[in-house]
């Protein structure tokens, strides 16, 4: 018998950067305000309410604030158990909530998708915390972000050791959505350029955001002459001002919990119009 494979991610770092989230001011995580503001746009285009609402994370007190304040019963999760005592949200993680079925109308994940051990075991799971006709709204850093800071790690000197998380792509998780259970799946990409003076400004940040290594097992620490030769292969890639831009590809995604009143995708093969026709040279 096959055993069963290791998780990718330690849920105890996991925790553990979440708790010290609680303990930094309330602007060191710049994406926070960033992605609860997308969030809110996109919640505000949905012309019905939502009577009972999930929260992924306690990090942001002002997105909690924002849902509140349109009426909801908030429920909040939180991977940390200090910062869910703080907060007086449920500890737990995403990929293993245990909650009433069909109890939610609205879940909202303002990043975390992409650094779950089981990505579709998450989406089931929410999926079946959704009544019907209930939303998922989510985002996180996806594929294509922090290029320049992926490519300064791998400079001759350092070693091989794998530090960076894998990114999920706009295709897989659209797909991932579709093969969960979810209706209507929409996902987009917002790009957004952060200029850096040095590559520690750029790590602070990333421990600021939660996007810092969980891996498992833990990578062993850079060495004082690594860490330098990365910073100096960072530095290499700055702009004539001598900061670097460096990008945040954020993905937005959604997803509808079935309805027999939602709208259908066509059937294939019932269009009227020839995509032949439509594509010949005119005049």
């Amino acid at each position: 018998m096959s055993q069963p494979s290791a998780p990718l991610f330690s849920s105890a770092r996991h925790r553990a950067q979440r708790d010290r989230l609680a303990h930094l001011p309330a602007d060191a995580n710049f994406l926070a305000p960033i992605i609860a503001e997308t969030l809110l746009d996109r919640l505000a285009m949905v012309t019905r309410a939502f009577p009972r609402t999930l929260l992924i994370g306690a990090h942001d007190a002002a997105l909690a604030a924002q849902l509140r304040a349109t009426g909801t019963e908030l429920t909040i999760l939180e991977a940390g158990p200090r910062l869910a005592a703080a907060t007086g949200a449920i500890p737990g993680e995403a990929d293993a909530i245990d909650l009433r079925f069909a109890s939610f109308d609205l879940i909202v994940w303002p990043g975390g998708l992409d650094g779950v051990n089981d990505v579709p075991g998450a989406l089931i799971r929410l999926r079946a915390l959704l009544a019907p006709d209930g939303l998922l709204l989510g985002a996180f850093v996806g594929d294509g972000s922090l290029a320049k800071f992926r490519r300064a790690a791998m400079t001759d000197g350092v070693r091989s050791i794998a530090r960076l998380h894998p990114q999920i792509d706009l295709a897989a998780i659209g797909n991932l959505l579709q093969r969960t259970g979810f209706t209507l799946p929409v996902v987009d990409v917002d790009a957004l350029s952060v200029r850096y003076g040095d590559w520690f400004a750029l790590v602070r940040d990333l421990r600021a955001t939660g996007l810092s290594s969980r891996l498992s097992p833990a990578p062993p620490p850079l060495m004082r002459e690594e860490a330098a030769r990365i910073a100096v292969a960072f530095a290499a890639q700055a702009d004539p001002d001598g900061r670097v831009a460096e990008t945040f590809r954020l993905i937005h995604f959604s997803g509808w919990a079935p309805h027999p009143d939602q709208p259908k995708p066509a059937r294939r093969g019932s269009g009227t119009a020839s995509l032949v026709e439509a594509l010949k040279p005119r005049g």
